[in-house]
């Protein structure tokens, strides 16, 4: 097993195994550029080698999606900075495909470190991109450097100028055939493709407005490990810290507003809204995040789209899409068998409900490669960006208290991690942690109305 040079502490662990095992039988899991015909795969017929970047349990899960999508597939290469997230996700996976060839990383083709994902890049066909979100600009412009195909997990980015580095690589993917799926795994969903299919045809009239939703239970609390930095704690504890993960409106309600923007047709011209935490629910170890949110957003033509984005205890539970237009209304939910296209007086007319649906999670995997072995092309990366730059748009408006408007959104140089000024490829074990707290216990929490993002 290869490990980068800064790695100073080797730390292996097992603790999470039973529990990523237990997660993943439920489905919860849910570069000097190379020419092309050296590196891109290109054949009908030879076996599709993956490698992934980032082994917790999304990344776990995607591989397995992978490798349930298609027969001559096979994981060669793994990467990841902390060795024992590397040690569970490849025990979970090689036990699920034991005695097949599926899975076949021999040692040293298992990287760690934080430059681990060029070697993995180098070895691989397609690379699956499931790290935290702070280093999705800078691992998806080394696979397109590397003319690599690429399956990325959502969000493609943090903060505006990782948006706009995606974008400036995705120029680059095209120039080289790249196919590149992302992670918004419901455009893959039969249920949400004919509801689509059936607004677009006119069923509901034209879209006038929406109402989406992704409310849940609480977040838990933060976990730290007597042996972690405080470096390692915020990347371990990924969602509760906006500079890894962006907070519940990036991370969850971008689904809803990836429907939102493909179901109107383009992506909202502004934004406004509110949002906070609810401080004897969230308290002092539940790092940063807001665990309410409500934004409005503004389409061209005057559609607008309110979004509601929650997770506190004994509350109810809602994920779904609701979108009127003016001769129906269009719902739709993320965890259900439910699509339906209603007219205005509640009268059906179109009942999803026992019709033929696949796992969306492993049809966008079984897409790409079919893009790949049959010369397609199939590249998400512009469209995902935007639903990206939405979300951040959404919740930029909520935690400044201020009307944006999408350029000025998109041309901010806001940042989580102000004093600092790192980019991705800058941190290592050695770097301080990207936020702290303050004197009063708090990490630092956004203030509508103080807090400023353009």
């Amino acid at each position: 097993m290869k490990k980068d040079k800064n790695l100073i502490n080797n730390r292996i662990s097992r603790r999470d195994f039973v529990k990523a095992a237990s997660a993943f039988t439920a489905g919860g899991f849910m570069l000097g550029s190379l020419p092309l015909s050296a590196s891109a795969y290109a054949g009908a017929s030879d076996t599709l080698k993956l490698a992934i970047i980032g082994c917790g349990n999304r990344g776990t899960g995607a591989v397995a999606n992978a490798l349930d999508a298609a027969d001559g597939v096979q994981l060669v290469a793994m990467a990841d900075i902390y060795e024992d997230r590397l040690n569970n996700s490849y025990n979970i996976l090689s036990q699920r495909h034991a005695g097949t060839e599926k899975v076949m990383v021999p040692d040293e083709n298992k990287f760690i470190g934080f430059d681990a994902y060029k070697d993995a890049i180098s070895i691989a066909d397609v690379v699956i991109l499931t790290t935290p979100t702070f280093w999705r600009p800078l691992h998806y412009e080394e696979a397109v450097r590397q003319g690599k195909h690429i399956f990325m997990e959502k969000p493609v980015a943090v903060d505006p100028a990782g948006v706009r580095r995606v974008l400036e690589s995705a120029k680059i993917a095209k120039q080289k055939n790249l196919n590149v799926v992302v992670g918004l795994q419901r455009r893959y969903s039969n249920k949400y493709r004919e509801i689509h299919s059936r607004i677009r045809d006119g069923e509901i009239g034209d879209v006038v407005s929406g109402n989406i939703y992704w409310m849940e239970g609480a977040f838990g609390s933060v976990r730290w490990e007597p042996s972690w930095s405080e470096l390692e704690m915020q990347i371990r504890n990924q969602f509760q810290f906006f500079w890894t993960s962006g907070g519940q409106v990036l991370d969850q309600l971008i689904h809803n507003i990836d429907i939102a923007n493909w179901y109107v047709g383009s992506h909202p011209i502004s934004a406004q809204g509110m949002g906070g935490r609810v401080e004897e629910i969230t308290g002092k170890d539940t790092g940063q995040v807001y665990d309410h949110n409500f934004i409005e957003y503004t389409y061209p033509g005057g559609v607008m789209v309110s979004a509601q984005a929650r997770r506190q205890r004994n509350t109810f539970t809602k994920v779904a899409e609701r979108i009127v237009g003016s001769k129906g209304i269009a719902m739709t939910q993320g965890f259900a068998d439910y699509g339906i296209i209603s007219d205005l007086n509640d009268n059906v007319l179109f009942d999803y409900h026992g019709s033929t649906e696949t796992n969306p999670y492993v049809q966008e995997h079984a897409e790409l490669f079919d893009a790949i072995r049959n010369g397609k092309t199939l590249d998400n990366t512009e469209r995902a960006a935007h639903t990206t730059m939405t979300a951040i748009l959404g919740f930029m408006a909520t935690y400044s208290g201020q009307t944006l408007t999408w350029d000025e959104a998109l041309n901010s140089d806001m940042r989580f991690y102000p004093d600092h000024k790192f980019l991705p490829e800058e941190v290592n074990y050695d770097t301080p942690a990207l936020v702290s707290k303050g004197e009063d216990g708090y990490y630092p929490v956004p203030t509508p109305g103080i807090t400023q993002v353009v």
